[in-house]
């Protein structure tokens, strides 16, 4: 049995969502355990408790030794104001476990990355079981969880480069920060929601000139573009190419993530053995 703890770090869920969850793993993933801790539910202003509380509850699903693997709720915002003081407090337990999520999760992908605790994955949240064809997202990480590699992004296959995922927002406010993992020789794939292209564009900017000597660029999907009052005249994919150009950075080309139901998933590192089998 696979025991998986669900906590959020940033913002809360339904019990809706939970119990929706919890009875598709029970019918189609007999083989895991999930087991959602009830700060998931905690409300206090936009987070899922206080970052006291949000804090209390990661430390303990990741300081667990029965369990295999943490899996983020939901995004928003909120886990940067807890990532640092929460790995602080992780034990020899949380090595060997498997932490999944995306969007704001990323704050604690990368310092996790940057410290070399666990094993990070971009992957589909609970919480995205509310979006058209969310079960489906959600099937895609319990699988994974249970072994299986088909939901994995599909660039990966033959990938010789350590990779990671990150929203754009996300990995841009990393920088500078002591959460920020070192990406020298590695691909990086970014995607985003509800951004004006301009925002956009300053996102790139901030961002590519920290990632120097990294082995590529990739671009998910940036959707739910706001209109702007006037035309911005380019596109994302000639955002991405302009600022890679500038800092040398090598384009190369799309990737399969994004904040929608199919969102594909990124194990941080190098690419695993039998991926897409």
């Amino acid at each position: 049995m696979i025991r998986i703890a669900v906590c959020a770090p940033s913002t809360p869920i339904t019990s809706a969502d939970a119990e929706r969850v919890k009875a598709l793993a029970l019918a189609e993933f007999p083989q895991l355990d999930l087991v959602i801790h009830e700060q998931c539910f905690a409300e206090e202003g936009h987070f899922a408790g206080s970052d006291d509380v949000r804090t209390a509850a990661l430390v303990e699903c990741a300081n667990d030794p029965s369990v295999d693997a943490v899996w983020f709720a939901r995004g928003g915002y909120g886990a940067c104001r807890i990532a640092e003081a929460v790995l602080e407090r992780f034990d020899h337990a949380a090595q060997g476990k498997t932490f999944l999520g995306y969007s704001d999760a990323g704050n604690l992908l990368g310092g996790l990355y940057r410290e070399r605790i666990g094993r990070p994955v971009h992957a589909p949240m609970l919480a995205d079981i509310r979006r058209e064809g969310g079960e489906d997202a959600v099937r895609r990480t319990l699988a994974f969880v249970s072994g299986e590699r088909s939901g994995l992004e599909p660039s990966l296959a033959g990938e010789k480069h350590p990779v990671v995922a990150f929203n754009l927002m996300t990995l841009a406010m990393l920088c500078g920060t002591r959460l920020m993992p070192g990406l020298a020789g590695h691909v990086v794939m970014v995607e985003e929601v509800s951004e004006y292209l301009y925002a956009v564009d300053r996102l790139f900017f901030h961002l590519t000139a920290h990632l120097g000597g990294i082995a590529g660029l990739r671009l998910g999907r940036v959707s739910d573009v706001p209109g702007n009052d006037r035309p911005f005249g380019s596109d994302v994919p000639e955002i991405a190419r302009y600022w890679c150009d500038r800092h040398a950075i090598p384009f190369l080309g799309s990737a399969d993530i994004g904040h929608d139901a199919a969102n594909r998933i990124v194990p941080f590192g190098l690419a695993e053995a039998g991926q897409g089998q």
